[in-house]
């Protein structure tokens, strides 16, 4: 039998190349997270239940990179998660909340603490508008009996927009008459859209965002590959989710490559990614099926017990080497997912042949990221998990797979549960990433990702070599 060598992160360093980049500023990270899609940061949040729901996705949006959400909840959960993100920001909001002119101020209340807003447009049983309800209008009113044509605006006392009106006039409107919020109507009186100041302020300060046609945040959805995934795609797809993640452990599987391709047949116009995947023949037949992007990593993940459990993986800087010779002949991006300890380990994937870095530690424990903070020895934590840990898949298996607790000692864990520091803002965090990249990119004379590629030169080092790399010799403050 002949053993092929595989190599991590840590198995090897960039070599330093004559650079003509004066400073680490000059260098772009735009890249492709698919065929069709773009970012600013090849950065990626994971979809894992303590790392992406929307909060953590318009994040990640803000700051020019893109946050999967995960599917550990039911459909309809999904969908309004993938629903906040698309609502948080956008220079027209196509489908805005609304309320008829006859709902009792309670079920105003409660519709509004349910979906997180303030306010809502109110609207006839034909579509047309007829005011705008406020947080303010009804902060303090005690009588429940009221209804929202009681408390609104009235349309006579509003400004409206046309469909089609330009940012630049909408900012005049909004500059002139010191409003909060734009309905857009057509002739008729329908209401066809919401423009706010808050999206307008938005477009002004996050200039690199990542935005779909309309202006709204980009944003992913994962689904499985049995049970309701046809049924849980379509609602995100008509939620507006701009890409659909396969999410199964081992991709290059009879029933996940069926559901990618049951998937691609029936959703022809939305971005896929399919895996993980870490072979080269992985890719090719993932590929073959319609994928947009190829997602790459079986068992690197600081949380996943894969190779001790099951004794199957490829070390992450192969993996991604491998597919990468293969998808680089067929123009589809691969998405290194995992394995990466140090912010220098962003590079190194890249510079094998990612397009961009699925991250979940370096995001987990944020403001961002689910779950609340945990006091431990005077120290704050969030809990982190495996997607596959014990805790998760029985969480799954309880709520969702309607399994009772006897049955738990049938779940084999490839996946431990752990508390991570807390971090703060995750986009502090993205900022020393986007600046070790660059750092990265610099010595290697690159400008570009695809530069990066093309420039790269690795040596393999021993452990005495990443000893070396590693501070040493000394006592850190």
């Amino acid at each position: 039998m002949k053993l092929e060598e595989g190599l991590t992160y840590d198995d090897v360093l960039l070599i330093p190349q004559k650079s003509f980049i004066d400073h680490r500023s000059d260098v772009s990270t735009k890249t492709k997270l698919t065929r069709n899609i773009s970012l600013n940061i090849p950065f990626i949040s994971a979809n894992m239940d303590t790392v992406t729901e929307a909060e953590m996705a318009i994040a990640l949006a803000r700051e020019g990179g893109i946050g999967i959400i995960h599917r550990f909840m039911t459909v309809e959960e999904e969908v309004e998660q993938v629903n906040k993100v698309k609502r948080s920001v956008g220079f027209i909001v196509d489908n805005p909340y609304t309320v008829m002119p006859n709902m009792p101020l309670k079920k105003i209340i409660d519709k509004a603490k349910k979906l997180g807003v303030n306010g809502f447009i109110v609207v006839d049983e034909k579509g047309k508008l007829v005011g705008i309800l406020s947080r303010r209008d009804y902060s303090f009113e005690n009588g429940n009996h009221k209804k929202a044509r009681d408390l609104m605006t009235p349309l006579k006392k509003l400004i409206t927009g046309k469909v089609k009106i330009k940012m630049s006039e909408a900012e005049k409107i909004f500059n002139r008459y010191k409003i909060e919020k734009l309905p857009l109507i057509d002739r008729e009186g329908r209401l066809k859209g919401l423009i706010t100041a808050r999206s307008i302020r938005s477009f002004e300060r996050y200039s690199l965002s990542s935005k779909d046609l309309s202006g709204r945040y980009l944003v992913g959805a994962a689904v499985g590959v049995v049970n309701d995934y046809l049924e849980r795609a379509e609602a995100l797809v008509n939620a507006g989710a701009d890409v659909i993640v396969v999410d199964v452990a081992h991709g290059h599987n009879n029933i996940a490559m069926k559901a990618i391709a049951t998937l691609r047949k029936k959703f022809k116009n939305i971005d896929l990614i399919g895996g993980n995947v870490a072979t080269a023949e992985g890719a090719r037949d993932l590929i073959e099926l319609g994928v947009d992007a190829v997602k790459v990593g079986i068992g690197p993940g600081g949380l996943c017990t894969t190779r001790i459990v099951a004794g199957v993986g490829v070390p992450q800087f192969t993996a991604v080497l491998e597919c990468f010779k293969v998808a680089k002949r067929k123009g589809v991006p691969v998405i290194a997912d995992g394995g990466t300890n140090y912010p220098g380990d962003m590079a190194k994937a890249l510079a094998v042949g990612g397009s961009t870095c699925m991250l979940a530690g370096w995001f987990a424990g944020t403001d961002e990221s689910p779950g609340g903070i945990i006091m431990r020895k005077g120290m704050e934590f969030k809990v982190h998990r495996g997607s596959a840990s014990f805790l998760a898949t029985a969480d799954r298996k309880i709520e969702l797979e309607n399994h009772n607790e006897y049955q738990l000692n049938t779940i084999v864990p490839e996946g431990i549960e752990a508390m991570v520091p807390y971090k703060g803002k995750v986009s502090d965090v993205i900022y020393q990433l986007v600046g070790a990249l660059r750092s990265g990119m610099s010595y290697c004379n690159a400008k570009t990702i695809p530069q990066l590629w093309e420039n790269a030169r690795f040596i393999k080092i021993t452990e005495a070599g990443f000893r070396e790399s590693k501070s040493h010799n000394v006592e850190e403050l």
